[in-house]
């Protein structure tokens, strides 16, 4: 993904470097068009009105005054455009530097909500075996509290049974002494008339 990236930005700075070159030609120019404009406009002298709205298509004994006229307008339009020039270069080097504060807050952001979908991720996957552990630890305490009830069923049970045999066992204590005695009285009977 980030390989087509790199070639953009390549051909970017290449593109950058090339423009570059010859930038310092450029400047010059565009400083010695922008004094020769403004040494022409103080220099030209004011113009009676008439020849000022002469057409430039009529040939008149003022015809070389036109013509410098048209030329002092060619240069005032250069000035003009050269300072538009000038301003739209130094808008451009601005937005330039904003687009590439964009993109590196892009980068990072785009790094940043990466770094939080893996973290997101991991929490999800994390938040998963916790709610798989309490339903292993709630099936366990289900298992424990089933297991005791049956215990405790089972105890009951017990202690009933051996309560019921307690008292058989009590009862058959107390009919084998009740014969026992009946069988010594007997003896006790039988050896006084002996």
């Amino acid at each position: 993904m980030s390989s087509w990236r790199a070639e953009y930005l390549a051909a970017l700075q290449a593109r950058d470097s090339h423009e570059q070159a010859n930038k310092e030609v450029y400047d010059a120019y565009t400083r010695l068009a922008d004094r020769a404009a403004s040494l022409s406009t103080t220099q030209s002298p004011d113009l009676p009105e008439s020849e000022k709205k002469e057409k430039p298509g009529r040939i008149t004994a003022s015809t070389p005054v036109t013509v410098d006229i048209s030329a002092t307008q060619v240069r005032q339009n250069l000035a003009e455009a050269q300072r538009n020039r000038a301003e739209l270069e130094t808008r451009i080097v601005a937005i330039t530097g904003e687009l590439e504060k964009l993109q590196l807050k892009s980068i990072v952001e785009s790094r940043r909500i990466n770094e939080l979908t893996a973290e997101k991720s991991n929490l999800v996957k994390k938040l998963r075996d916790r709610d798989e552990e309490l339903r292993g630890k709630s099936k366990l305490l289900e298992d424990v509290h089933d297991e005791t009830l049956s215990l405790t069923i089972e105890l009951n049970m017990a202690e009933d049974t051996k309560k019921k045999l307690k008292l058989e066992n009590q009862e058959l204590v107390d009919r084998w002494m009740a014969r026992k005695g009946q069988e010594a009285d007997a003896m006790n009977t039988a050896s006084k008339f002996s």
